[in-house]
């Protein structure tokens, strides 16, 4: 910060540095008012909704599920399927048709990708991978 002298010179100089202290006397003004009124705008509003008496969408098709057991076979909704069988066996269902695939964790993951390879073939875009929740503490 450049002071002046008490000297009076023919030269004078001109001070070209801004005075912050005002602006942050500002900031900490709003700092401060914004603490105080951040908790007041964090209410609920009452607001009467109307009722509707809609029902869930009814799912399309039945999903089709499909298990990968530890030794590599395959139960499509309880039927064991033989895993070069399972393209023909899985275009007799729908399209539009979701596919849950629950596979064991000491599966290789080559079945898996077949399985997956399988219902892509199928035309069964959909695919879903079900897993269990982990326990809670």
């Amino acid at each position: 910060m450049a002071f002046g002298s008490f000297e009076q010179g023919d030269e004078i100089e001109a001070n070209a540095e801004i005075n912050m202290v005002p602006f942050i006397d500002i900031m900490l003004v709003l700092l401060i008012i914004f603490m105080i009124t951040a908790p007041l705008m964090t209410h609920a509003v009452k607001v009467d909704l109307p009722q509707a008496s809609a029902k869930p969408l009814a799912a399309a098709s039945k999903p089709v599920d499909i298990a990968v057991l530890a030794d590599g076979r395959l139960l499509v909704n309880g039927v064991d399927v033989a895993v070069s069988a399972l393209p023909i066996y899985l275009k007799q269902f729908k399209p539009e048709s979701e596919v849950h695939l629950r596979a064991d964790r000491k599966t290789d993951y080559e079945v898996v990708a077949q399985v997956l390879s399988a219902a892509v073939e199928a035309g069964l875009a959909k695919v879903g991978f079900v897993t269990d929740l982990p326990p809670s503490s």
